[in-house]
Order: C-alpha cells, then sequence, then structure tokens
C-alpha cells in the first residue's frame, strides 16, 4: 500500500514490474509507477474505477517505447509501448478487449483531453501521466498522499531527466513527432529541428487548386 492505493500483486503484476525494471531505466521505472499511484488517486477524483491491474499495466509500459529493446525507428514511441503491452497481454492469455483497452491507454497517454471520455483505464493512465509530468491536478491530491508516493518513487531533477529521456527516445524518428507534444521537446533541444507545420502541409499538399 503507498498512499492508500495498493500495488497489484498478481503474477502478471510481478512479472511486469520485472520486465520494466530490468528493461527500461531507473528513472523511467519509478516515474511509471507514480504513474500508476498517481493515476489511481486521480481517478478515485474523477470518480472512475479503473481495473487495477491493466491500469498497472498501462502504467509500467507506457513509456517503454523511449528505450531499447521496444525503440523502433518508425512510429510514435506511444505506440511502440502500446504494441508492447499489447503483446505482453496477448501471451498470459488476456482477451483481446483487455489487451486493446491498455493498448488505447498507452498510445493516447499523450493526447489531450480525449482520455478523459473514454474507458477509466485510458483516463486514469493519461491522469497520471499528467500529474508527474506536468503537475497537473495536484490540489486532487492530498500533501500526505504526494509525500507518499514520492518517498517510494523520489523524482529529484525529474523535470531535466525526463525531458532528456524523451529527447533521446525520439530524436532519431522526428517525423515520428507530427501533430505531437513531442514536437516541442525537438524544438528546445535539437539545434536546428523545426516541427512539421500543419499549415505548411496543407498548402503544399499534391490537390491542385
Amino acid at each position: 500500500m503507498i498512499a492508500g492505493v495498493a500495488i497489484p500483486d498478481s503474477p502478471i503484476a510481478a512479472e511486469a514490474t520485472s520486465l520494466v525494471r530490468e528493461t527500461t531505466t531507473p528513472l523511467l521505472f519509478h516515474h511509471s509507477r507514480r504513474v500508476f499511484l498517481f493515476g489511481s488517486l486521480q481517478a478515485r477524483a474523477l470518480g472512475i474505477a479503473p481495473d487495477p491491474e491493466l491500469l498497472y499495466v498501462a502504467a509500467l509500459f507506457h513509456d517503454t517505447g523511449l528505450v531499447p529493446p521496444c525503440r523502433s525507428d518508425d512510429q510514435r514511441f506511444e505506440l511502440d509501448g502500446a504494441d508492447q503491452a499489447r503483446a505482453f497481454l496477448r501471451s498470459h492469455g488476456f482477451s483481446e478487449a483487455d489487451a486493446d483497452l491498455v493498448w488505447t491507454a498507452i498510445a493516447l497517454h499523450t493526447t489531450p483531453e480525449v482520455p478523459y471520455k473514454m474507458a477509466p483505464e485510458i483516463a486514469a493512465t493519461t491522469a497520471g501521466v499528467e500529474t508527474d509530468v506536468l503537475g497537473m491536478r495536484l490540489d486532487n491530491l492530498s500533501r500526505e498522499e504526494l509525500d507518499a508516493v514520492t518517498a517510494a518513487h523520489p523524482r529529484p531533477d525529474f523535470k531535466r531527466e525526463i525531458l532528456q529521456a524523451f529527447k533521446e527516445g525520439f530524436e532519431h524518428r522526428p517525423d515520428t513527432t507530427f501533430g505531437t507534444v513531442n514536437a516541442d521537446v525537438l524544438e528546445h533541444f535539437v539545434p536546428g529541428y523545426r516541427h512539421i507545420d500543419f499549415v505548411e502541409v496543407i498548402k503544399n499538399s499534391a490537390w491542385p487548386e
């Protein structure tokens, strides 16, 4: 129990924990656990009840696409993590519906607003990410809850380190950031990078006027 939230202790949760701890970085592991905890706490504030096990897997896998062996060269990092989580759940006998639910939660976790209109697991994953990365809705949580989560999973120098992880996770595939918040990261940290302009894409499309 951390901040009144029970960490799932099922075999699938334990395996997910071991896998993500071994294949990502301490930064991403602790961030992902905080996403589960903050997502669970924010779900209470939102009056929704996500399945804890599915939310846990979504939280644990949501940033795996930033690092090898999950990181690809040709698609958004969110899709890399979503694909890995879906394959993981399928290989452990979960239903297609559950696997697709977790896939969607991860695929949309950097998309503003939309997840909150969807299933509780999808909404809670995004809520956890937005709390930890952006500091959104911190006033929904008590000082005691925040202290308990960060005592279990500290976030020293987190702002700088997560931005560096984002940069390293997709600077080799800049076109995949089109239309996403990820393009902002590259504009800040990659000299000479300029995001693909949506207006220019329309003006320069193959359609004749």
